[in-house]
């Protein structure tokens, strides 16, 4: 069969009979459930694998798809991991510690796009360095988010750990406590644009703070997984061009996935993009030759099968 790429809208040669599990995989179809760990609702995680499922639904017509709103990365590890969820979105960072709780357990299908953590306060507020936190009320994330374990691990290499007042709030609970002067500053981590923030900085005049200087002990003490990435002013109503700090998110699965349905979901993200930017535009960023890049996981074989398909 010759490779072809999906048609906005129509979908191309996807629709009617020509069944994507049944292409290129020796014949065997994806089978089984889908259940995938996602994030807060109108958060990035969410809408790109509630986009993911309606596609699955369409054109894996023999699995079951649907979608786990979660607190996000720690919380999807954990979920793939004891079975809850077949496939799940994390930060490299978690995955990695994932890697290190259940080793040989873990897989990716793909490097998706790079999440940017988001330090946000109030513009003409006190704070216009991280060391400005102290003594304040931070909003440092939900419990088994990713953006939980990544602000600790910056209050930490900031000597900030224990010189904060933390607040566990969800995005939500973030936007509206900074909005009504309940907290300080807020962190989140999540791909560019992300709609809640933009929806405050709309109503709201927010700052972003620079995490430059950081990203360099983190990577020391907590591995290659951090990156400088500047937030555009483009990005967010008022903001100044903002380094943040960048991290790669992965899509994982257990080893122990069927290579077939791996093969399907990874074909999937790739020949429907154009379709799955509609719902959110991180989407459109999954690039095949980052996305074999997952480290310290090892890509499923059913992944694997499909990357070199591309090659051939």
């Amino acid at each position: 069969m010759r490779r072809r790429t999906l048609v906005a809208g129509g979908l191309g040669w996807w629709a009617g009979s020509a069944l994507l599990a049944a292409c290129e995989s020796g014949g065997d179809e994806a089978t089984g459930t889908l259940r995938i760990a996602t994030g807060s609702k109108g958060a990035v995680y969410y809408t790109y694998g509630s986009a993911i499922a309606e596609l699955a639904k369409r054109y894996l017509p023999h699995v079951t798809a649907s979608v786990l709103p979660t607190n996000a990365s720690k919380e999807n590890v954990d979920s793939v991991l004891n079975g809850v969820a077949d496939v799940g979105f994390t930060q490299a960072d978690i995955a990695g510690d994932g890697n290190k709780a259940a080793p040989g357990q873990l897989a990716a299908l793909a490097r998706i796009y790079d999440d940017y953590v988001h330090l946000v306060v109030a513009r003409d507020g006190p704070i216009k360095t991280v060391q400005d936190l102290r003594g304040r009320r931070v909003s440092v994330g939900q419990k088994g988010s990713g953006t939980a374990v990544t602000a600790d691990h910056i209050l930490e290499v900031a000597g900030l750990k224990d010189a904060v007042i933390p607040q566990p709030f969800s995005l939500n609970e973030s936007v509206e406590a900074l909005r009504k002067d309940e907290i300080d500053a807020f962190f989140f981590s999540g791909g560019l644009a992300v709609s809640l923030i933009q929806e405050l900085a709309e109503t709201f005049a927010i700052q972003l703070i620079a995490l430059d200087t950081l990203v360099l002990k983190l990577r020391a003490s907590f591995g290659d997984y951090y990156a400088e990435r500047i937030v555009p002013a483009s990005a967010y109503a008022g903001i100044n061009p903002t380094v943040a700090i960048g991290i790669a998110n992965y899509l994982v699965v257990r080893v122990s996935m069927p290579e077939p349905l791996a093969y399907g979901v990874t074909r999937l993200l790739f020949e429907g993009r154009d379709e799955l930017a509609k719902a959110h535009q991180a989407a459109a960023r999954l690039n095949i030759r980052s996305a074999i890049s997952t480290p310290p996981l090892p890509l499923h074989p059913g992944a694997v099968r499909y990357y070199r398909a591309q090659k051939a």
